[in-house]
């Protein structure tokens, strides 16, 4: 079993940056793939990045590519996501999502263990 919970959401203004932490607690992080995805009113949710248990693989999503990085510390059961050049359109609840194994997905369906999410909202 992993508990997920997010933190790091907030305001900023366009062109601005944020920094989400995912703090997870369970014996098998180290051996989980974990990923980021966001919703937004109204719209399904939506891959952002995923990354390998080792933290040698990652996948992006072309929306975030060159602005999102994500990263992990399996010492202190965490991932973060590291947000620059934010645009309106980056506005939404970020969710943190962990999966058991190997396998990095990018379908939300595919991940076992979801946060309860935090709001990052991006003004004009």
């Amino acid at each position: 079993q992993v508990r997920l919970v997010e933190s790091g959401g907030g305001l900023v203004q366009a062109g601005g940056s944020l920094r989400l932490s995912c703090a997870a607690s369970g014996r098998t992080f180290s051996k989980n793939a974990m990923g980021w995805f966001r919703q937004a009113p109204g719209k399904e949710r939506e891959f952002v990045v995923a990354i390998s248990w080792s933290g040698g693989t990652t996948d992006y999503a072309d929306s975030v590519k060159g602005r999102f990085t994500i990263s992990r510390d399996n010492a202190k059961n965490a991932v973060y996501l590291q947000m620059n050049s934010l645009k309106p359109e980056d506005t939404a609840v970020y969710y943190c999502a962990a999966r058991s194994g190997a396998f990095v997905p990018t379908i939300a369906t595919m991940f076992d263990y979801w946060g309860p999410g935090t709001q990052v909202t991006v003004s004009s």
